[in-house]
């Protein structure tokens, strides 16, 4: 799934928190206010979490995706307008802004899913922070995802010697490495988890390509000084990069659709049940192959570019 930021674990801030000393102090304040406001018959507010919207009944259950894509709002506000009604939920669009908040978010049941992700990346998220639990529900979407060029018009025009972007994260460079083998530029090693190679599994190299891996906003920029790059489809038209200089894209794998994630301990919540079945709803895949918003950005399932 596309994000602006790799979840490669190393230190504490990394994981989206930070260690410090504890202090008593506030707690022996905090006990001394309680117990002088019960005396004086005030209300004080419950210092515990609320009930998530995913476990009380007739609650609004967000799906949020990363802040400014407009595809996978989009595609949440179908489903909350057009769908979800059918089963007998309510949803609503939020947006937050990068993964390790979104991720924490659905963890911890502040939101009730994302259909921010596909797999490989969740699985990058979860090994950078133990402490989540989320699970990759259903498949809902594949992106456009391709190899594109201002410089060439076909894969066979691509020169002995060519510079090609790959995405700087590993499970998107994987699936770089996975379209240049299918455009025939390369070949992988017989046997590799295609959805985790590297360049390291790379067996042939033909026409003796050069790889510089670039995150998703610097790739589209950089296309001009590339002769080619293998990037999502919504990074190339935000940059103004017309559909037409995407040169080669088949449909990507299963292991790159776009996932419904939720908290793994609301899986049995009777909301995110009916979260579920309203995203593997017939409707949803309709809207992905007909809505003139989504072309070339969000595919159906079934799709064949």
């Amino acid at each position: 799934m596309p994000e602006n930021s790799t979840p490669t674990p190393s230190t504490a801030d990394d994981l989206g928190f930070t260690l410090k000393h504890r202090r008593r102090w506030p707690f022996v304040v905090g006990a001394a206010v309680a117990v002088v406001a019960i005396a004086a018959g005030i209300t004080v507010p419950r210092l515990v979490p609320s009930a998530s919207a995913n476990d009380v009944k007739g609650a609004t259950l967000s799906v949020a995706t990363a802040e400014g894509n407009s595809a996978e709002q989009a595609l949440v506000n179908f489903v909350a307008k057009n769908v979800a009604p059918k089963y007998g939920i309510k949803v609503a669009f939020k947006g937050l802004a990068d993964s390790t908040t979104l991720n924490r978010a659905v963890s911890e049941g502040d939101v009730a899913g994302t259909v921010y992700q596909h797999k490989l990346w969740l699985g990058q998220v979860l090994q950078a922070n133990p402490s989540f639990q989320e699970t990759a529900a259903t498949p809902v979407f594949r992106w456009g995802f391709g190899l594109w060029s201002t410089k060439w018009k076909s894969v066979d025009e691509i020169p002995d010697g060519a510079t090609i972007s790959l995405y700087s994260d590993p499970a998107n460079e994987a699936q770089g490495l996975w379209i240049l083998e299918r455009a025939g530029l390369i070949t992988l090693k017989p046997g590799i988890d295609k959805g985790s190679a590297t360049q390291d599994d790379i067996a042939s190299n033909p026409k003796h390509l050069t790889f510089t891996l670039l995150d998703f906003a610097a790739q589209s920029r950089s296309l001009g000084d590339l002769d080619g790059a293998v990037g999502y489809t919504e990074y190339y038209l935000a940059a103004g990069i017309p559909l037409d200089q995407r040169i080669f894209a088949p449909a990507a794998p299963d292991e790159f659709a776009g996932q419904l994630t939720v908290g793994t301990k609301y899986l049995k919540s009777d909301n995110v049940k009916k979260l579920i079945a309203a995203c593997k709803d017939p409707a949803v895949q309709e809207f992905l192959a007909t809505d003139p918003n989504e072309k070339g950005i969000l595919l159906p399932l079934d799709a064949a570019e």
